[in-house]
């Protein structure tokens, strides 16, 4: 999996108010994420980090928020860390009133022969 720094656009949206969901499960990659999450926590921005127990000791301190899944292989990590970034948008989305079932601006394609 690769990973890419914060640039221009992504970066400038970052203050106090914007929470940034950081998934860095302790593998090969985990100290660009870090240089990532400085960028984040520089401008001012909450950090939700989403990482295994050795991750969470790498990274220390400097969080608002971190859920922990276990320690597995680091090819399967991303696809097993991935469920609680669906659960976070899921109960964001019912707490903002939007219907999860229904989502907006939703094209349905129907082909007709």
């Amino acid at each position: 999996m690769q990973r890419v720094s914060l640039k221009h656009g992504p970066i400038a949206l970052v203050d106090e108010a914007m929470p940034v969901i950081v998934v860095a499960p302790s593998d090969e990659l985990v100290d660009k994420t870090l240089s990532n999450m400085q960028e984040v926590a520089a401008r001012g921005g909450k950090i939700i980090l989403i990482t295994d127990a050795a991750g969470a000791a790498t990274v220390g301190q400097g969080v608002a928020e971190t859920i922990l899944i276990p320690q597995i292989s680091s090819f399967v990590a991303p696809i097993l860390a991935l469920i609680p970034v669906q659960l976070l948008a899921y109960h964001t989305a019912v707490a903002m009133g939007t219907d999860v079932d229904q989502p907006r601006n939703l094209a349905k394609s129907v082909t007709v022969e």
